[in-house]
């Protein structure tokens, strides 16, 4: 199965009214203001969009209301994040009728699979569904590995594309290069590993700050494929501050607080999370305003 996923995939939030009911016209204006600023696709219901504190039908709704906003224009990949096999099919085939181009599928939740346990449960999703899938490795918050010896047993399921690598270990894209070739697609995961991703192999990155500062990001990939290493040096200097936040324990919070601040989004959440508060709040909002008011000089083509 081919695909043309690359560039910049931010995992968009899922915006709330005061109520903390789900506003799915502010997520799909969210949405649409992204794909303007120049994302090459999105990624709905990922962690930041709050998969797990949404129930099924919350989910399909939020879905929905993407894929209709975003109408082609380009891909929309949804999270599969489940305590189970048989809940991550469920969801993974109301993805596939909502118009879904793609799943991004985790490993089960609460429960830390054995290597074939993992395998049987990303077989048991491919084979319920014709979307193409991208696996979600990320062993500090799920406490499971993707590794070598998985990927190796799921080499037959054709449409298993992809994996977003969210390792801090950068030497995992040389060594899955290294053993797979082109076999799977690679993403960056994590936004302060995310340019060494690219040179090491990665063709897109699945960000989270993308949502606060997209044209930042947007040009950051391009200056790296147009061999503009300098300008991608740049931007990525100057962002550090903010996406080492993508690897912090309350990243839902902080990335959404930079949203409000840059007046894209709410810093709404659902529980168990609630909204930063104090000192790291305060923090938080003199990092984004302090990247707001030194932003690098991009092409006029991103700028404008």
């Amino acid at each position: 199965m081919t695909i043309g996923w690359k560039g910049v995939f931010p995992a968009v939030t899922t915006q709330l009214r005061e109520d903390l009911s789900i506003d799915l016209a502010d997520t799909q204006r969210v949405v649409d203001d992204l794909i303007r600023d120049g994302v090459t696709g999105v990624i709905a219901l990922g962690t930041v969009g709050e998969n797990n504190s949404l129930d099924f039908d919350e989910k399909v709704s939020v879905l929905s209301a993407i894929v209709e906003v975003v109408n082609g224009r380009v891909p929309v990949i949804t999270g599969v994040s489940e305590y189970d096999t048989r809940r991550a099919v469920r969801y993974a085939q109301a993805a596939e009728k909502a118009g879904a181009d793609g799943l991004m599928v985790l490993p089960p939740m609460v429960y830390v699979p054995k290597p074939h346990e993992m395998v049987a449960h990303f077989k048991g999703v491919a084979e319920k569904t014709a979307l193409p899938i991208m696996l979600y490795n990320n062993p500090p918050a799920y406490r499971s590995v993707i590794d070598n010896e998985v990927l190796e047993a799921l080499l037959p399921v054709k449409n298993i594309v992809a994996v977003k690598e969210s390792a801090t270990d950068t030497r995992r894209f040389t060594d899955f290069r290294n053993a797979f070739g082109e076999r799977y697609v690679l993403f960056a995961g994590l936004d302060d590993v995310a340019l060494e991703g690219l040179y090491l192999g990665a063709q897109g990155w699945v960000s989270g700050l993308t949502n606060a500062f997209p044209k930042e990001s947007v040009e950051l990939v391009a200056a790296f494929e147009r061999g503009d290493h300098a300008k991608a040096l740049e931007i990525y200097r100057w962002f550090m501050p903010l996406l080492h936040l993508d690897a912090e324990h309350d990243l839902v919070q902080s990335i959404k607080l930079a949203e409000q601040v840059m007046g894209r989004g709410s810093e709404r959440v659902l529980p168990p999370r609630y909204p930063l508060e104090g000192e790291r709040r305060a923090e938080v909002i003199a990092m984004v305003e302090k990247a707001a008011a030194t932003r690098p000089t991009l092409d006029v083509a991103q700028a404008a």
